[in-house]
């Protein structure tokens, strides 16, 4: 009886290993590396694009909230000048990914 345990226990802990060696990767394995840190830089972008809108509604969710408290308003202009910043640099990251990416091409 416990070598049909062992046997059986042996058998479900191989069959990962077994189903492992039909796996392709959907990925292609010809990917060139600008190419591959091009797609890396247009996730950032949108990522950083979407953290950026992010915060301006709460700044403005800051302003409407702000009933005359200076401090409040301050803080939300600050909020919104450095997600305008952090827009601008996004881009500008963005405009050199296109340009590095279009010279590197023939």
């Amino acid at each position: 009886m416990k070598k049909f345990f062992l046997g059986f226990l042996l058998m479900v802990l191989m069959l990962p290993i077994a189903a492992s060696a039909v796996y392709t990767s959907p990925l292609p394995t010809n990917i060139e590396l600008l190419v591959m840190i091009a797609r890396i830089a247009d996730y950032l972008f949108w990522i950083l694009l979407a953290i950026s809108i992010v915060f301006i509604v709460y700044a403005g969710i800051l302003f409407v909230t702000a009933a005359g408290n200076t401090e409040q308003v301050e803080r939300a202009r600050h909020i919104i000048l450095y997600a305008v910043i952090g827009i601008i640099v996004a881009m500008l990251a963005y405009g050199i990914r296109t340009f590095l990416l279009q010279a590197g091409t023939p």
